[in-house]
């Protein structure tokens, strides 16, 4: 078996290949959130040079809008996947920090199969058909004069979905071994706002 990530329990609660692909699951998330994250920097370049543009040449762009939009969107819904393997997600702590690892195990097992999989998988279907549609329809923006492309755009969200239940299958099997073994599989940094 291979040797435990960082931070990683003991292998006692699960077979060694659903060990393995929480593992490879968790590194997938973790990789696509780190290139996901460049996205910053063209959307920070596109505002910046409108911001230029604007006031110091008094040339507005009429692409600025629609591109920073579009980066912004894609940044945060990609980025969704890498948020949940980061625990980076919203939980009501006030309850949930207070349970031992088996009763949380337990109640996160409850909610990610029969609320988190059935919404992931709505997101999948309706988002897949949506950006289906536009693609085939060529769709474009009405809100600008410009007239971007908008089917690549509305591709992130099925793409958003299909990442989000990979790591909600690593989270679900994380959640089963913190039940059969009364520990948690990795300690999580705490986020707090």
């Amino acid at each position: 078996m291979a040797t435990p990530a960082r931070g990683e329990a003991q292998a006692a609660g699960l077979p060694p290949v659903l060990l393995s692909a929480i593992r490879v699951i968790d590194g997938i998330s973790d990789w696509s959130g780190r290139i996901v994250s460049w996205l910053i920097i063209p959307l920070v370049g596109s505002l910046s040079w409108e911001v230029v543009a604007r006031y110091v040449f008094s040339a507005p762009t009429v692409w600025a809008y629609d591109v920073s939009y579009m980066l912004y969107g894609a940044f945060f819904m990609l980025g969704a996947g890498y948020a949940l393997y980061r625990g980076g997600h919203i939980r009501t702590d006030m309850l949930y920090q207070n349970w031992s690892p088996r009763t949380q195990g337990a109640i996160d097992a409850v909610c990610y199969l029969f609320l988190f999989f059935p919404a992931m998988l709505f997101l999948l279907w309706m988002g897949g058909q949506e950006a289906w549609h536009a693609w085939d329809i060529g769709e474009r923006s009405d809100q600008s004069p410009w007239r971007p492309i908008l089917y690549p755009f509305k591709a992130v969200i099925p793409v958003t979905a299909l990442m989000l239940l990979v790591q909600g299958i690593s989270e679900f099997l994380k959640s089963v071994y913190a039940v059969r073994t009364r520990r948690l599989y990795a300690k999580r940094e705490t986020i707090e706002i």
